[in-house]
């Protein structure tokens, strides 16, 4: 028997891992249904009335807001919204964010704030249980009339049209709906709109880069205080009372968890030749500490996001007011998205320097940390390949949200650009689970060079477990290989 979540006021992100992690269903709560019904009947008593053009449910979209529309055209033109709209190109969404991409949705709508049917939520929600990911594609959003693109094509299957994964392949959405005997859906006004804006492309992204960002974190320390025992570093760094006249939340967190992971260390402890530790080793808590801290910043918009409704117009039925204004406008994730992925970034880029020092032939390991370098290249080269990708995230942190492009015919003048701040931090993710891979492959080799003498009880059980994946390296062999064990290892 399936395990149900059900939607209701607020989600976060402990929610989001259980349902992913656990299959969970989603099921609308009581509440929810009501709250969505009492606004689409709203919605529709007003339409009775109405005398005057009210953006998006009897008038034109962008610049043509001031083309009224006939009550008998209003479906078609809700119809027309989602199908004109779907003009994303480039590469496909990753079926993981996609699913976000439908809970997003889903929660956004279930506020009873926009004016759609009970029934277009519920499907929703069966597309979400029965794996039926649309189609979507990453290039085509502005990031500003909410995620138009994408979010169109997210819609399309609502309506029977364009594609989705089902049971392991892309099927026509036509197909699936009548394989399973389920009729499209017919939008009513503002449907289509209400679908459409929002900005659940970007907050996906974000969540999901979140989510990977708290486990990065978290390796990073672990990577980074294995290479510390492996290089002969000081414990001294860590003193608790050092962080305490600097209390940046952060930096007081990746101290302890530094002096939590090298506890019990024969090496750490150990009579040292040298006074002091280079920067990558020395600032570890400074560096991933304000990393940590944005991390935690960029969770606190994606949390605030998720449970808003950022769909435009807005429907207020308790107060009879029915608003044009700018809630699907992304600036507040594209600025956060941005510097979540130069947050992760210097992730990289200190992990690459601890990478260098290890290979460097420095305090008693050999160079590339090869027995006989010279026959043998030992590893030098992913370090050139941890390099290329650090290189890489510098170029990816770029902030999107400096720029904008006037669209619309002028009527959309300001523009966050937060779409692709997603899709670049989403890549920025990719390439730091590289980076540690990398750093911890030369880390553990590192290590049997300091044998007999032992790091703590974590360190070894770690390098225990990756023994078992990768094994030593006494001469030469293809890297690339044990570079894709050390990432499965890590984060399989």
């Amino acid at each position: 028997m399936a395990s149900y979540f059900t939607i209701n006021d607020h989600l976060d992100f402990d929610s989001i891992q259980d349902i992913f992690s656990d299959g969970l269903q989603l099921k609308l709560s009581a509440q929810s249904k009501a709250k969505i019904a009492k606004c689409r009947k709203y919605l529709d008593q007003k339409l009775k009335n109405l005398g005057s053009p009210v953006y998006g449910i009897n008038t034109g979209f962008g610049a043509l807001y001031n083309k009224s529309i006939s009550h008998d055209d209003l479906g078609t033109l809700q119809r027309n919204l989602v199908m004109s709209h779907a003009c994303g190109t480039g590469e496909e969404v990753p079926k993981e964010i996609v699913k976000l991409m439908l809970l997003l949705k889903i929660q956004g709508l279930s506020y009873g704030n926009s004016g759609v049917q009970v029934e277009t939520v519920q499907r929703l929600i069966d597309f979400f249980n029965h794996d039926i990911l649309p189609v979507v594609y990453q290039q085509g959003s502005l990031g500003a009339s909410g995620d138009l693109a994408p979010l169109a094509h997210l819609s399309l299957p609502l309506i029977g049209e364009g594609e989705v994964f089902y049971e392991g392949e892309k099927q026509s959405s036509k197909a699936v709906l009548k394989k399973i005997n389920w009729k499209p859906i017919q939008l009513q006004s503002k449907e289509g709109l209400a679908l459409l804006n929002g900005t659940q492309f970007m907050s996906a992204y974000g969540v999901w880069c979140v989510m990977q960002s708290f486990n990065l974190a978290r390796l990073a320390d672990i990577i980074g205080a294995t290479s510390l025992d492996a290089y002969d570093g000081r414990i001294e760094p860590f003193d608790p009372l050092l962080h305490q006249i600097r209390a940046h939340d952060g930096q007081q967190e990746v101290a302890a968890h530094m002096n939590e992971l090298l506890k019990g260390s024969q090496l750490i402890r150990r009579k040292k030749e040298h006074v002091q530790d280079p920067y990558s080793f020395r600032c570890i808590p400074q560096v991933h500490g304000a990393s940590r801290d944005a991390i935690h910043y960029a969770a606190m918009v994606m949390e605030t996001e998720i449970n808003s409704v950022t769909d435009n117009p807005t429907v207020f039925p308790d107060e009879d007011k029915i608003i044009s204004g700018g809630n699907f406008h992304g600036q507040p994730l594209a600025l956060a998205l941005d510097f979540l992925a130069i947050a992760l970034a210097e992730l990289g880029s200190i992990s690459e320097r601890r990478t260098y020092l290890l290979i460097s032939g420095q305090r008693g390991l050999p160079p590339f940390l090869v027995a006989d370098p010279g026959l043998n290249s030992g590893f030098m080269i992913p370090q050139y390949t941890a390099a290329g990708i650090v290189s890489q995230n510098k170029q990816l942190c770029t902030p999107s949200s400096v720029d904008s492009i006037t669209s619309s015919n002028g009527q959309e003048d300001h523009v966050s650009m937060g779409a692709n701040a997603a899709t670049k931090v989403f890549r920025v993710v990719e390439n730091i689970k590289t980076i540690l891979s990398i750093e911890l492959l030369n880390a553990a080799q590192a290590m049997e060079f300091r044998r007999p003498m032992k790091s703590s009880a974590v360190i070894e059980k770690l390098i225990a477990d990756y023994r078992k994946e990768v094994s030593f390296m006494k001469q030469d062999r293809i890297l690339f290989t044990d570079i894709q064990k050390t990432r499965e290892f890590l984060f399989s």
